[in-house]
């Protein structure tokens, strides 16, 4: 909404009542522009590219399911979390933004996405923990958004969780040579069997130097890019 507004006001003003024509005619022009030509190996082997216009012509929701709402929850659950000591209200909204960047028109497919992925992690035998991930990066290659989800939420997880986040992180960085302007946000769903909710929703962010040792870069790339090679952690392409 925020980049629609300084989109606008940067154009000759119009009579009141006609901003609804202005708006679709900003998104037909964004349907008919040609994807740009991104390189995609910042985010590693594997990486593709995805375009989706600023603007959308047809309103979230459209294809008949209730999909794209897992991110509208997704924010909701960010938006009322009780925030820990060190962290402040414009940290929160920091991370409603980041998570709000992901286009509308790619909103219900990734929330197929991740109904599916809280369908399979806990179909595993008991101590064990299945991850599934998709992530993306901005074309300027300076925002990152990773989300997941896990077969529970314990200590474990969490500590697991946040070392994948810094890894990825570093990992962007180190190609992109954009250390000081880039930040990952992670946000983990893990299902809950109290009855209560049916998942729940923790987030990780980080920006620019994280200043991981070597120790630390070893043991994390250990953890997780083994783990990718071995095939023990499913990633949503």
């Amino acid at each position: 909404m925020l980049d629609y507004l300084f989109r606008a006001a940067a154009e000759p003003a119009i009579p009141l009542g006609e901003e609804p024509v202005r708006y679709y005619e900003f998104a037909a022009a964004d349907a008919a522009e040609p994807p740009a030509d991104i390189n995609t190996e910042p985010v590693g082997p594997g990486g593709r590219l995805f375009s989706a216009p600023q603007l959308p012509q047809a309103p979230a929701g459209t294809d008949g399911t209730n999909a794209h709402l897992m991110i509208r929850i997704m924010l909701e659950d960010i938006a009322l979390s009780p925030l820990s000591e060190t962290l402040t209200e414009g940290n929160r909204f920091t991370v409603l933004s980041d998570l709000d960047r992901l286009p509308v028109s790619a909103r219900a497919e990734w929330g197929r996405l991740l109904l599916d992925m809280l369908r399979d992690v806990p179909q595993v035998p008991d101590e064990h923990c299945k991850w599934r991930f998709r992530r993306t990066l901005d074309a300027d290659g300076t925002r990152q958004l990773i989300v997941g989800a896990a077969t529970r939420f314990d200590p474990v997880v969490q500590a697991s969780f946040s070392a994948y986040v810094q890894l990825r992180h570093h990992e962007v960085t180190s190609r992109t040579g954009r250390t000081e302007d880039s930040s990952t946000l992670g946000v983990l769903l893990t299902p809950r069997r109290d009855g209560k909710r049916p998942w729940d929703t923790s987030t990780v962010r980080v920006h620019g130097d994280l200043e991981l040792s070597e120790e630390e870069l070893q043991v994390y790339s250990e953890a997780w890019n083994r783990a990718f090679d071995e095939g023990t952690v499913s990633v949503a392409d």
